[in-house]
């Protein structure tokens, strides 16, 4: 079966997956870093920007990135609405547009970290980025359409296409439609006020603020309002919390609570180890959660945990900048941050390890060397 032929896997269940690759305590394999070479993280450094740029902000991309045409692209809706519509990108920016600050991140943020490692895309801790996405708000769309009584989830299907597990498909992704009627779950056609770029989606992708970086489907071509729960690989196999490969686990869906730092001084080129001066030092870093608002950071110095300043965040979903002024005395130094949400959940201290690596979002550590 060719998969770039296929229209979509909405209603059918996914097929009996490939036996996956066992996790490894080896080096990074052939296959791993191929995915890395394609893939690409946020510099940490990054950190100290409010908004990233598209060139910084991490991108996965699970298949090939579809070179479409704007010109004769439609988006179709569809399934359990009162009336099908089929719309351009000129219509679509007709529609009434929202503007939406939002922090993503990748499910897999962390992997590489684990002990075994799960055998994926090898993310350390930089998959994420903080965006101003513009398009038209979801539930408006699906208010044009009439979503019937007994819609249960909406499918998002791209235009990206391959095979995973074996199993030849599109991408595509359901939310619950409680969730696909939020007003801040946009159809982004503008990232940071420009064009999309290929990589992130052009000409037109779906962004959930909360929500781990799988469900913001890219190259959007079809939105299906679906009456029972969507079977496909994407959701029934891959983004799940396991405990090992027999286990069906839970899915995947709002990221858990982060905070990263920008790493103070300089780098070892190979290493990454910081060197800097003796004396003050303002550390700084962003916090997020799906969750809902970042209520406290720690910042951790060889052990001794102090809390941090929090400015104010842009937006529900966008990541929230908080500092500490250190005065840095000689020698070696570990330095680590930790958020806290308003749900009271905090940062673990310990890797949480599962089958398919994903929401680890354990403390970071930053070794600092200060001469």
């Amino acid at each position: 079966m060719n998969p770039s032929n296929q229209q979509s896997t909405r209603q059918e269940p996914a097929p009996a997956p490939a036996p996956a690759a066992q996790p490894s305590s080896g080096p990074l394999t052939r296959e791993e870093l191929q995915l890395a070479a394609r893939n690409h993280s946020m510099p940490l450094e990054a950190l100290s920007r409010e908004v990233t740029p598209p060139g910084l902000h991490y991108v996965l991309t699970h298949f090939d990135i579809p070179d479409l045409d704007v010109s004769s692209w439609h988006l179709r809706i569809g399934g359990a609405v009162e009336r099908a519509l089929e719309l351009s990108m000129a219509a679509l920016r007709r529609d009434p547009a929202i503007t939406v600050p939002v922090t993503l991140e990748c499910a897999g943020n962390g992997r590489s970290l684990l002990e075994p490692r799960p055998l994926s895309q090898p993310w350390v801790l930089e998959a994420v980025g903080t965006a101003q996405w513009t398009g038209v708000p979801l539930a408006y769309l699906l208010g044009k359409a009439g979503v019937l009584p007994d819609a249960a989830e909406v499918v998002f299907t791209g235009a990206d296409a391959g095979v995973q597990g074996g199993v030849p498909q599109r991408y595509a992704r359901s939310l619950p439609i409680r969730e696909a009627l939020r007003p801040d779950v946009v159809l982004a056609y503008k990232m940071n006020g420009a064009v999309l770029p290929p990589q992130h989606g052009y000409p037109l992708r779906l962004v959930v603020p909360g929500w781990y970086g799988m469900a913001s489907v890219k190259w959007l071509e079809s939105i299906e309002v679906a009456r029972a729960p969507f079977t496909g690989f994407q959701q029934q196999v891959a983004y799940r919390y396991q405990s090992s490969a027999d286990d069906g686990g839970s899915p995947v869906s709002r990221i858990r609570v982060r905070s990263l730092m920008v790493p103070p001084g300089v780098p070892d080129f190979f290493t990454r180890r910081r060197f800097l001066r003796a004396g003050p030092v303002m550390l700084e870093g962003r916090a997020w959660s799906g969750e809902g608002a970042v209520t406290a950071v720690e910042v951790g110095i060889d052990g001794t945990w102090l809390p941090a300043h929090l400015d104010k965040p842009a937006g529900g979903f966008s990541w929230r900048r908080w500092s500490l002024p250190w005065v840095a005395d000689p020698g070696d130094h570990v330095l680590a941050c930790r958020a806290t949400d308003i749900t009271g959940a905090t940062q673990p201290l310990e890797q949480n390890w599962n089958y398919q690596g994903m929401g680890n979002n354990v403390v970071q550590r930053v070794n600092v060397t200060v001469e």
